[in-house]
């Protein structure tokens, strides 16, 4: 090999090096702009093709550069005419991650750890997409209105107006908002988990708050749109009933999930195994002791990367194994 092969040959490996290294931040991004993991996934490999095809030389901030990329690439993701059929059909739920995974980026303060809780993913749908990127940008990442306004070609006035316009939104919508004592959720899912099975319903419906909701994928997502539950007697009879087993849904599963508990995008909640796949997850918001929100997913294309980061945990023993 002569010397200008080589050459290339070590700068294009070492322009791999610096894109791999900003991977992990690039996918955090993404999945919080989208809500996706595969779309995220998808969003970074696209960034690396134009990364492969840029002058790298005149590149003088990777990381800037590449946050554009990435940025611009989720915006055109949530513009287009299948991504808004898909959210607005009614049959869309965040992509939930289990604690752990890279996905999903910086949680060293408040701000960072809720900007991917499911609750935050969800109201984020209320915002346009560049409500959405710049508060995200501004929120999870620290970015400066300066480098908003380079990221998203806006004004940096125009960045401060999206900005309130974002916040005020999700806080007219938020519930709650207050982080939860960890060994408090737990007990509380844990009560929560042997009043549904033991078909003491009068405690599952003290255990929710008075406006309760429920949403769910219709047990794997066959339902066309999501469905949702809005009192807590009704939240108590599906949960009853869902977690009352059977049979047929012994045989429809292919045997007894057990159950867990984990931490999913920050929250609690309880994931039904079998084997080593992941069937279902249910992931619960707690206000002021009681539960305000629980979030039933079961297909299995929104649970595939948890079911990969499940396999590659240590999980604590289930809570459940026959019921």
């Amino acid at each position: 090999m002569d010397s200008a092969a080589t050459d290339h040959f070590d700068t294009d490996h070492f322009d791999t090096g610096r894109f791999e290294a900003g991977r992990h931040r690039m996918a955090s991004l993404a999945y919080r702009l989208l809500g996706s993991a595969t779309d995220a996934e998808d969003a970074v490999q696209d960034a690396f093709l134009q990364w492969q095809a840029a002058d790298r030389q005149r590149i003088k901030v990777p990381e800037a550069w590449l946050a554009k990329v990435v940025t611009n690439l989720c915006l055109d993701r949530l513009r287009s005419a299948q991504a808004r059929r898909e959210r607005t059909a009614g049959a869309w739920l965040p992509e939930p991650l289990l604690d752990g995974d890279p996905m999903l980026g910086p949680a060293d303060t408040f701000e960072q750890r809720e900007s991917v809780s499911l609750a935050l993913l969800t109201l984020m749908e209320r915002l346009s997409p560049v409500e959405r990127a710049v508060y995200v940008l501004r929120e999870a990442f620290s970015y400066s209105h300066a480098e908003i306004a380079e990221i998203l070609d806006i004004t940096e006035s125009t960045s401060q107006q999206h900005l309130h316009r974002a916040r005020r939104r999700i806080t007219a919508a938020r519930r709650g908002g207050a982080e939860v004592d960890p060994a408090s959720a737990r007990r509380i899912v844990e009560e929560f988990l042997a009043a549904a099975t033991s078909g003491r319903t009068e405690r599952l419906v003290a255990l929710l708050t008075d406006d309760a909701t429920a949403i769910s994928d219709g047990a794997g997502g066959l339902a066309r749109t999501l469905l949702r539950f809005d009192t807590p007697q009704r939240i108590a009879a599906v949960v009853r009933a869902g977690f009352k087993s059977t049979d047929a849904k012994r045989r429809l599963a292919g045997g007894t999930p057990a159950l867990h508990y984990a931490l999913v995008n920050g929250a609690p909640a309880i994931l039904f195994v079998l084997g080593d796949q992941v069937v279902g997850s249910t992931m619960f918001d707690i206000s002021d002791g009681r539960i305000a929100t629980l979030r039933g997913i079961a297909a299995p294309q929104r649970l595939a990367r948890l079911t990969e980061a499940w396999r590659q945990s240590e999980p604590d023993a289930p809570l459940i194994t026959q019921w």
